[in-house]
This record gives structure tokens, sequence and C-alpha cells, in this order.
């Protein structure tokens, strides 16, 4: 079932650990997300649950570009 799929993203911007928290916050506060795991140092965000097209404007709104890893 897809609702607890885990999708990774790059996410473009973070620089520190507000970046980190603010990315994390955002995509935690979206329906349907059941875990999220940001890594800094990787620029990359592994979400469970939720959709896309959500996630990436959701990081785009906090000022960050996001896409799905390849």
């Amino acid at each position: 079932m897809g609702m607890s799929e885990t999708i990774t993203l790059t996410v473009t911007g973070m620089t520190c650990g507000h970046c980190k928290t603010a990315v994390h916050n955002a995509l935690e506060d979206l329906e349907g997300v059941s875990h999220v795991d940001v890594d800094l140092d990787a620029g990359r965000a592994r979400v469970t649950g939720g959709d896309v097209p959500s996630m990436i404007e959701a990081i785009r709104e906090e000022g960050y570009d996001a896409e799905v890893a390849s």
C-alpha cells in the first residue's frame, strides 16, 4: 500500500541545524506523514507517508528546494 512508502528527497539550500529543523518540521506537519529523517550533511530527507508534491511544496515554502532523489 502506498501510504507507508518511504520517499528520499534531495534538499538544496540547507546549511545549518536551523535549516534541518525547519525542513523536518514542515514535512512532519504534512497530512499522512508518519516519519521524517533529515540528513543535513547528505542534503537529503527521507519521508514515510504523504505525497511528493506536498513535500516539495512544503520545503519550498521554507525557502529551500527539493526533488525526488535519483
